[in-house]
């Protein structure tokens, strides 16, 4: 037996070790490269007991007026305020992204919160007085029931958050299956909204790998499941998820491009290209992998570049002046470092090389150094496939219309970014873009709370983007009503279709 200590699932209100399986991962610390903890892997036995613990707790949930809801959403906003600093230093234990960042991923996350504690005004529905002859129609928005998330490792604690305020705002239960690689923000989620006042059984977590997941996407009880992770498994729980007859949300992968214009403000356009680059090594799902210069701008925005990616501060996250911390395990370290050798073999300049790189007194960490990639071309690999790592690539286009046409003809449309101060530039850019989220001198445009995340084409399956007004209406179902007393009714059988005149 290990001597870490062990990360549990949250069952029923409290923790649950496993109780069917002997199956436990270990929990790196990336900067150190040496296991911190261990997580259980649970079997469809404990998924079971989740989803049989969320199914009773429903009805009284659900019967809850939303104020009562929001009430509780509350008072777990406060206790996320009090405990942001703590979210974030497991975070940057697991995780590797540095603590200032890692505190803006709980201040993200804190606004959807806000965004759900809105419920009794976004869930009211709509009334058509006599619609018909004594006839009053409206409509209603009901929850679904049990619902589930399965997150990824890039944002712990923040897209848990994408999802389980709005579905329990609107009336459902929740079972969470977060990363395994850094699992400990989920139950810091559970023990607050405890703290808060949720009921047991409302909110649950099962930590686990593909077992769990392939037991959630098959459990008929299970709703809806949101996802966020690589495209190649969106699309496996799209698929899965939906031929069982479920409601899916499945968000996956990017190849984000920002386009520099010649008139760019060439400063600010580097300054975000580096913090959209190298923020959290890369592993944002929004990360800017590729810049295209567009015409005279190449030159110089390849030569400033190159000096910032140079001085980049790349440490242990806990350091107060990092600027970049390590990557999530060896495997990737491994993984990005490989595509770099593929991107020279191919034929692309290496300006800058990360490979092999070595934090002083974290000899073992997970480290990669900043990248930089010039005369980059569609046909390379380091193109076409998510890096999710410190490499950025450019790629040189004669003009704006060959910047739109290469970004329209890339498998993913996450999201893009324009640098230009030709407001004209910029219109055509947004209306012609295929890409679902676009920013304007804006390198990350991830919309705020009251927005809806999602991006295009194969960044995402389904129909309804994530958290927002698009949230309420995936952890909802509409339902149409109408009424007519005895006293309006008409007399006699009525063997035609109704008209509503």
């Amino acid at each position: 037996m290990s001597n870490l200590d062990s990360i549990v699932h949250y069952i029923g209100g409290r923790r649950v070790d496993n109780t069917h399986s002997p199956r436990y991962a270990d929990v790196f610390n990336p900067a150190l490269g040496v296991p911190v903890a261990r997580v259980a892997l649970g079997t469809s036995d404990d998924l079971q007991a989740a989803v049989a613990a969320a199914t009773a707790a429903f009805p009284s949930w659900a019967a809850k007026p939303p104020l009562a809801r929001a009430r509780v959403l509350f008072k777990y906003l406060q206790l996320m305020q009090q405990h942001a600093d703590e979210f974030a230093a497991l975070m940057t234990r697991e995780h590797g992204k540095t603590f200032a960042d890692a505190k803006a991923e709980v201040a993200r996350g804190i606004e959807i919160v806000e965004f759900a504690t809105g419920i009794p005004q976004l869930l009211k529905g709509e009334l058509t007085e006599q619609v018909a002859r004594g006839i009053d129609a409206w409509s209603v928005r009901q929850p679904l029931g049990v619902v589930a998330g399965i997150t990824p490792f890039n944002f712990p604690t923040m897209v848990p958050m994408w999802m389980f305020p709005v579905a329990l705002a609107c009336g459902n239960t929740f079972v969470l299956k977060p990363s395994e690689r850094d699992p400990s923000p989920s139950l810091l989620h559970a023990e607050l909204l405890k703290q808060a006042g949720l009921p047991d059984g409302v909110f649950n977590v099962v930590q686990g790998d593909k077992v769990v997941v392939d037991a959630l996407l098959d459990h008929r009880d299970v709703q809806a499941i949101s996802f966020v992770g690589s495209t190649p498994i969106a699309e496996y729980v799209y698929t899965r998820g939906s031929a069982r007859g479920k409601r899916v949300q499945a968000l996956g992968g990017a190849k984000n491009h920002m386009v520099v214009m010649p008139d760019a403000d060439m400063k600010m356009a580097t300054d975000a290209l580096i913090g959209a680059a190298f923020g959290a090594a890369g592993e944002r799902c929004m990360a800017i992998s590729v810049a295209v210069a567009v015409g005279g701008a190449a030159d110089k925005l390849v030569e400033d570049l190159a000096a910032r990616v140079r001085s980049l501060k790349i440490k242990d996250g806990m350091a107060a002046d990092a600027e970049m911390g390590p990557v999530i395990t060896a495997a990737a370290k491994e993984r990005i470092e490989r595509l770099i050798g593929k991107g020279v073999e191919e034929g692309a300049a290496l300006l800058i090389d990360g490979r092999n790189y070595k934090v002083p007194e974290h000899q073992r960490g997970f480290f990669v150094g900043g990248t930089l990639f010039d005369h980059v071309t569609p046909d390379m690999t380091i193109y076409k496939e998510e890096i999710f790592g410190p490499v950025l690539c450019v790629v040189r286009v004669p003009d704006v219309s060959a910047a739109v046409d290469l970004i329209n003809a890339h498998e993913y449309g996450n999201g893009v970014a324009v640098f230009t101060r030709d407001g004209g530039v910029a219109h055509e850019f947004v209306r012609q873009i295929q890409v679902g989220m676009v920013g304007v001198n804006v390198p990350l445009p991830v919309p705020m709370a009251f927005g809806s995340f999602g991006g295009w084409k194969r960044s995402m399956f389904g129909d309804h983007h994530i958290y927002g007004p698009e949230g309420v209406r995936f952890y909802t179902r509409h339902k149409a009503v109408m009424q007519r007393w005895p006293d309006t009714a008409s007399s006699g059988v009525e063997f035609a279709f109704p008209q509503h005149a």
